[in-house]
């Protein structure tokens, strides 16, 4: 006479399983933003100056991607979608620091050689790239 055998999962396997399986699909969920793509900004008059307004978007900055035109200057502000120490932005490559405590505030700088120019807040937390070409 065969035995049969059966397959048994308990409660909590599932449950691991379920979560493991929300979390994938969570994280991959956060990747597919559209945060990687660039943004140029608005040019106001004949190029003179770059506005950019940055704001936040799943707990980073958004767009994480800037492009810039070397030699420009760029006024940068952010949103009020922007809380916390991510309103302490930085650029370390450039000697740009400051805190911008309302969406009114901004910071201005020139990015005078093409690069690659790492921006965040003061924590390190949230970071994001000026592509200057």
């Amino acid at each position: 006479m065969e035995e049969e055998k059966s397959f048994s999962i308990s409660k909590s396997s599932l449950y691991g399983v379920g979560i493991f399986l929300m979390l994938i699909v969570g994280g991959f969920l956060m990747l597919q933003g559209d945060s990687s793509k660039g943004i140029t900004g608005n040019v106001i008059g004949s190029g003179e100056i770059q506005e950019v307004t940055i704001g936040m978007k799943d707990y980073n900055y958004y767009p994480s991607t800037i492009n810039v035109k070397a030699g420009t200057k760029v006024k940068l502000s952010l949103d009020s979608t922007v809380s916390g120490c991510f309103r302490d932005f930085t650029i370390n490559k450039l000697g740009v620091r400051k805190y911008l405590k309302t969406p009114s505030d901004s910071v201005e700088f020139t990015a005078a050689q093409p690069g690659t120019y790492t921006f965040s807040c003061s924590m390190g937390m949230s970071v994001g790239k000026i592509i200057v070409s």
